[in-house]
């Protein structure tokens, strides 16, 4: 088929933009299901890998589900359809529908998941908060500057904007009046880098921060931290990966659709604050 793509390009492409070798070694990327022969016209991104993102993939006919999550991060010895994630499998392969996860190596690739999330809230002079060993370029996290000084009170509604709407929400630790310029960010869980956040920033936002992490991080003189829900840190990522699988494909020769889940994967499903 003229200006066709095969599943085997888009692959290739997908691992020049976030290379397998920069993935931790726990974690488990790239094509999960599919034939590389298989031609793909549609493909739709997604965070998480869940049967209401292949119900959204059915309704489109895509033919290539990408997501930032892994379906599977330890080995399985049976795909059988009796829990989620086996259906899921079942549903896919039935529907010939492949699916593709870029993890860790999308965070630490350059442009990866954090330069998104330092995008969204307009981080400038962006650098990673950990550069990888032999290669400043890419690595954990991102850091970059405001065009001018603001309260954290203020920056932490620029935050709250800048992402999708969670039930968890924005949750801010510091002085809210204080002004902050400097920034860390960190897609998904961050909170093993609360050092180097402190040691180059004024605020790190990041998510799944824990109680006595967070306590014992403030209480030494550490750097203010806004906490929000995972999903919503990794979301911003969608488009700009989708917008750079389109241009790589395009340099096929080919032409397909690319769309970016609608569908809310935050887990929680309510947030009621506390009463006195």
């Amino acid at each position: 088929m003229p200006g066709s793509v095969t599943l085997g390009e888009v692959v290739g492409l997908l691992d020049r933009r976030y290379p397998p070798a920069l993935a931790a070694d726990w974690d488990s990327v790239g094509l999960t299901c599919g034939d590389p022969s298989a031609t793909v016209t549609r493909i739709l991104f997604a965070v998480d890998p869940v049967l209401a993102v292949v119900d959204e993939a059915l309704m489109l006919q895509a033919d290539l589900i990408v997501t930032h999550h892994p379906l599977f991060l330890r080995g399985v010895h049976s795909v059988a359809a009796v829990d989620h994630k086996g259906g899921l499998i079942h549903a896919l392969i039935s529907h010939g529908i492949a699916l593709f996860s870029a993890h860790t190596n999308a965070d630490h690739a350059d442009p990866g998941v954090s330069d998104a999330l330092a995008s969204a809230l307009g981080l400038e002079r962006v650098r990673p908060l950990v550069p990888a060993p032999g290669d400043p370029a890419v690595g954990t996290g991102r850091v970059g500057t405001l065009g001018e000084p603001v309260s954290l009170g203020s920056f932490a509604e620029t935050v709250a904007a800048a992402l999708p709407s969670t039930h968890h929400g924005v949750r801010v630790a510091g002085d809210i009046d204080r002004l902050v310029q400097k920034v860390a960010v960190c897609g998904g869980s961050g909170d093993a880098f609360l050092t180097d956040a402190t040691a180059a920033a004024d605020v790190y936002v990041t998510s799944d921060l824990r109680h006595h992490r967070a306590l014992d991080h403030l209480v030494d003189g550490g750097c203010a931290v806004i906490d929000v829900a995972h999903w919503s840190s990794e979301w911003p990522w969608l488009p700009v990966a989708a917008e750079a699988l389109r241009a790589d494909i395009a340099t096929l020769g080919s032409t397909v659709e690319v769309h970016v889940s609608t569908v809310p994967t935050d887990p929680w499903t309510l947030h009621l604050g506390s009463h006195s």
